[in-house]
């Protein structure tokens, strides 16, 4: 895949780009005609403006974080990472959480998010009555340890 086909459902929307040629993610950009207010511990729904057409059923659209909004202002997607499935041609939208104690507000051309193409497996679930036997077996929540040794 070397295109990702993207329609702009508002003329103003901004297109996404990679901040330098080696990012990993396209910069999705606020489109909005006046200036969203995240309240402090509060959520907004934020539109990019665009829709987009991945066309191939093993790859899906991953939404992240900037790390530079959620470090500094603690405004991150509120769903942590959105999925934009393959065969979906709505609007790109961000649930924006803001985990600040101010008020923040996004403005149009603001980038709020990066857009990930990642590929995915789909297989069908087949229900067992038993496992496979691993040497971890069912410990989990910290049952490794932490750093170079158990604890």
């Amino acid at each position: 895949m070397n295109h990702l086909k993207m329609k702009k459902l508002n003329q103003d929307a901004v297109l996404p780009t990679r901040a330098t040629p080696e990012s990993a993610g396209l910069d999705l950009s606020a489109c909005t005609p006046v200036p969203i207010v995240i309240p402090a511990k509060g959520r907004a729904l934020i539109p990019t403006g665009l829709a987009i057409a991945i066309g191939d059923p093993g790859t899906v659209a991953l939404v992240f974080g900037r790390s530079g909004l959620g470090s500094r202002f603690g405004v991150t997607p509120s769903n942590c990472v959105g999925v934009v499935d393959c065969d979906y041609r709505g609007e790109i939208m961000v649930p924006m959480a803001n985990h600040g104690d101010d008020d923040f507000t996004i403005n149009h051309g603001d980038r709020i998010a990066q857009l990930l193409l990642m590929p995915i497996f789909t297989p069908e679930p087949l229900l067992c009555d038993e496992l496979d036997d691993t040497e971890r077996g069912t410990g989990g929540f910290g049952s490794t340890g932490i750093g170079g040794s158990s604890i």
